[in-house]
């Protein structure tokens, strides 16, 4: 008998037919003789929906009864997922983030979990009681119900596995597993039986939308074994784990994009050792996210610094680099909306020089321009115009043999 997180996302839960299909997941675990944490989010839409109420009363609504707002969603999951477990014969009991533990930062909106008291969900789990724990929330120092951002119940489900020492967490989803990439977009693309930590991370931070990097770096730190699976048939999902030995000749394990990226171009800055350092403070005291890098001197000796932001985040931006312009000395700034990032994940790119260059060739070849580039031991990301974008991962995903279970080394 071990210990078994499961978590559930909204659309697992988004009806009362599928909370009663979460129920028969969560008692098959039960019956294999294990304990059962169960972690779900909000059902449907019902967070879009409250977003919307709060919206029709202000435009810019406090921080903090957003969070006791958004919290009711998985209030109310919890709830009637116990109720079907008990219907069933089973026993059940729900908990808030806050009843189960979670003690998170004091920042409203996207608090970052800080630790977890555990005794209350042991002794519950030692009655023989299937635990069901609302996602995304916690409780701050002050006593303030906050909530964990974006993927936030994948998180919880994580952080709970390691604090319990769960010998495995299961995230169930809409998808059967993780695929070499989106295949809504590329017919040929494959699940993956298995994927370690590190590509795993890469592809979530880069735009794979199955799991939020949040929670897959909880499992790396902590080593808590996660598989992605479907909700709704009954089939093995991918693997993440620190080493896989599966398809370890595969160079390129996945391609993940995003549309939405903007570039801004800071132009004639001073040529100075702490003219990047000063630029990029003062964005991030202001809570802009940047990605790619891009610094170039010109022969008047000035510096022209690009980067990619969400282009959701531009006029925020724009705002922040006006509002310092004296400090920053630039002469003007330019910005290129209509962009997307795509980029190839794989360990196997370690030790195989010129994937980089392959993949610049490939799009060369199909006329597709490069505007940004940003490198790592296991992943290279390009900037490249939006209305490229899906065609260019379905050449990469063709030029790398992604759809076959093992590929030229």
């Amino acid at each position: 008998m071990g210990i078994i997180v499961q978590k559930f996302g909204g659309t697992s839960v988004g009806s009362v037919e599928r909370i009663l299909n979460v129920a028969n997941r969560v008692i098959q675990e039960k019956e294999a003789g294990n304990d059962v944490v169960v972690v779900v989010s909000a059902m449907g839409k019902s967070t879009d929906e409250l977003v919307r109420l709060a919206a029709q009363l202000t435009s810019k609504p406090s921080k903090r009864e957003m969070d006791m707002l958004l919290t009711t969603g998985e209030q109310v999951t919890i709830s009637l997922l116990s109720m079907a477990l008990i219907e069933k014969g089973y026993d059940a009991i729900s908990f808030t983030g806050w009843q189960a533990g979670i003690e998170t930062e004091s920042a409203h909106g996207n608090a970052r979990i800080t630790n977890i008291k555990t005794e209350q969900l042991r002794s519950e789990l030692g009655k023989g009681e299937i635990v069901v724990v609302a996602g995304f929330q916690g409780l701050s120092i002050d006593n303030q119900i906050t909530t964990l951002g974006r993927g936030g119940s994948d998180t919880t489900a994580v952080a709970l596995a390691a604090a319990l020492g769960a010998d495995k967490c299961d995230i169930y989803t809409d998808v059967t597993g993780v695929y070499t990439t989106d295949p809504r977009f590329v017919k040929g693309a494959r699940k993956l039986e298995a994927i370690s930590y590190d590509e795993m991370l890469e592809l979530a931070n880069l735009g794979a939308g199955v799991l939020h990097p949040r929670a897959v770096e909880f499992a790396k730190n902590y080593n808590v074994p996660l598989e992605v699976r479907s909700s709704m048939e009954n089939e093995r999902g991918t693997m993440i784990e620190e080493e896989t030995e599966m398809e370890q000749n595969l160079i390129v394990r996945g391609i993940a994009f995003e549309d939405q990226v903007t570039r801004v171009s800071v132009i004639g800055l001073p040529n100075e050792l702490t003219t990047l350092s000063t630029i990029f403070t003062t964005l991030a005291k202001n809570n802009v996210n940047v990605d790619i890098i891009i610094q170039n001197t010109t022969s008047d000796n000035k510096t022209t610094i690009s980067f990619s932001v969400k282009t959701s985040d531009l006029e925020d931006t724009l705002q922040v680099l006006e509002q310092h312009k004296n400090e920053l000395q630039f002469e003007r700034i330019e910005s290129e909306s209509g962009l997307a990032k795509v980029s190839i994940v794989g360990s196997g790119m370690v030790s195989n020089p010129g994937v980089a260059a392959e993949m610049f060739d490939v799009l060369a070849k199909e006329n597709i321009e490069v505007k940004m580039v940003s490198t790592s031991e296991i992943k290279v990301s390009t900037v490249i115009s939006q209305q490229h974008m899906v065609s260019a991962v379905d050449i990469l995903h063709t030029a790398f043999e992604l759809s076959k279970t093992t590929a030229r080394v």
